[in-house]
């Protein structure tokens, strides 16, 4: 492992002494995940995109769901309280998150925000979330994600 491996993300897992596999792949600009699974022929079901949303409090959240589906707004902000919630702008991604689109994961942001991973999560051994930058996969088992977010899981998607 090089050293330029170690995103902040990378760091909470090793300081929480979390398995982990990391997996790198050539990517220069952002591409949605389901390119990126397709690429890699990873199953969509186990690649988790990460979402940041605001609520009409002004809190941030973080929602994990796989890279094919659509977040269910509704769903998603009565699992946190909140009236109403909408993504944060692209523009903002790095301020609110410390990392930047398409290399954003739930784990080691600039600040510990709620987290809700989608519930289909438990049915698999492990998941592939993004490593904090482009190029660099953390494949981990989603009670790991979990833990090391302080999330927990919930039905917010599309069905």
């Amino acid at each position: 492992m090089g050293k330029e491996v170690k995103t902040n993300a990378v760091r909470i897992l090793d300081r929480n002494k979390v398995e982990y596999e990391l997996n790198k792949y050539e990517c220069d600009d952002f591409k949605d995940g389901v390119s990126i699974a397709d690429m890699l022929e990873q199953s969509y079901d186990m690649s988790f995109k990460t979402l940041v949303t605001v609520g009409k409090s002004g809190k941030y959240y973080v929602f994990a769901i796989p890279v094919d589906k659509e977040i269910n707004m509704k769903k998603a902000a009565k699992e946190v309280g909140e009236k109403n919630i909408e993504m944060v702008h692209v523009k903002d991604i790095n301020a609110v998150t410390g990392y930047i689109r398409g290399g954003c994961t739930p784990i080691g942001m600039k600040k510990n925000y709620p987290t809700v991973i989608n519930e289909s999560a438990k049915e698999h051994e492990k998941i592939i979330v993004s490593g904090g930058r482009l190029g660099l996969q953390i494949i981990l088992k989603p009670d790991d994600l979990v833990k090391v977010t302080n999330g927990r899981y919930a039905d917010i998607i599309m069905h």
